[in-house]
């Protein structure tokens, strides 16, 4: 189970990693991760100079407060072992494992980067793409301490359920639904899918605003043009703030004055709600430090 502290993952911006100006020009992005991509955004006979290229822009840093990931092949694929030991000793915040299906394929990774010498800090991460993958979800989230956020890949998902894509996403609701469930049990960050249109930009403010109710930290994103919106969406509003800054301080007064009732605003508040407003506030509070 996942010890980080409260770290905003609004936006998370997949960055093709044979683009050298792409891995420059993500130095000043306001999304607050950045996935370096040599997987599906790299083709076969580009992927070592790719590799090559990520690594060493890792290893330059200058990404300030992002979070930096880089997705990795498959260690089934051949250039799987060799994404693993370069990235792994490069310094990025994670690795992103594609078409994670079990819990055996985690663990092995962690094994491997364990024997490298990794330090404990380097998290996994771990794509949910496929339909084996969404039915281990269970196991898979308890693999190793080391993973710490789950990224949906609904593109892929989609393909392999043979699924329409809607814009209500009724078709995934149930493979979203449980992996949230197990990443939430697990307490793990889970991030949504990508949405595909980038000129579409009221259909995207709706696929944020579903993740948001559904319970997603944060959004995965193909266009530097989403950072901004999905920002917003994955906030907490000022009403939002306000609300849980009046709960803590309802809670703690009644405390003080030995009550065992709480009513704020017309509302009666309990410990789980207490929890959450902490919540709202220390995620708020972590969003204002990085400006």
């Amino acid at each position: 189970m996942s010890d980080d502290p409260v770290r905003p993952r609004r936006s998370v911006l997949y960055m093709p990693g044979a683009n050298a100006r792409a891995l420059e020009k993500a130095r000043g992005l306001d999304a607050d991760a950045l996935i370096l991509d040599l997987e599906d955004a790299v083709a076969p006979d580009a992927k070592p100079a790719a590799r090559e290229q990520v690594c060493a822009a890792v290893r330059q840093g200058g990404y300030g407060h992002r979070e930096v990931a880089i997705r990795i092949n498959g260690l089934d694929t051949e250039w799987g072992a060799a994404d693993l030991e370069a990235a792994g000793a490069a310094g990025p915040d994670a690795l992103l494992v594609p078409k994670v299906e079990s819990a055996a394929q985690l663990s092995e990774i962690d094994a491997r980067l364990q024997a490298a010498g990794a330090p404990a800090s380097l998290s996994i991460w771990s794509m949910m793409e496929t339909p084996l993958g969404v039915l281990n979800a269970r196991e898979i989230a308890g693999a190793t301490p080391r993973q710490r956020v789950w990224v949906m890949g609904t593109n892929d998902l989609s393909k392999d359920l043979r699924c329409a894509q809607t814009a209500d996403r009724a078709p995934l609701l149930t493979s979203l639904s449980l992996c949230l469930l197990a990443a939430r049990a697990s307490g793990l960050a889970i991030l949504d899918g990508v949405y595909n249109e980038i000129r579409d930009d009221v259909g995207f403010r709706a696929a944020c605003l579903q993740g948001v109710e559904l319970g997603f930290d944060g959004k995965t994103l193909v266009h530097p043009g989403q950072i901004d919106p999905c920002n917003e969406v994955f906030s907490p509003d000022a009403e939002e703030l306000e609300q849980a800054r009046r709960i803590i301080e309802g809670f703690e007064q009644a405390s003080r004055e030995g009550k065992g009732v709480v009513v704020v605003d017309g509302r009666m508040i309990e410990n789980l709600h207490v929890a959450n407003a902490r919540r709202v506030v220390a995620m708020a509070d972590a969003i204002a430090a990085r400006r």
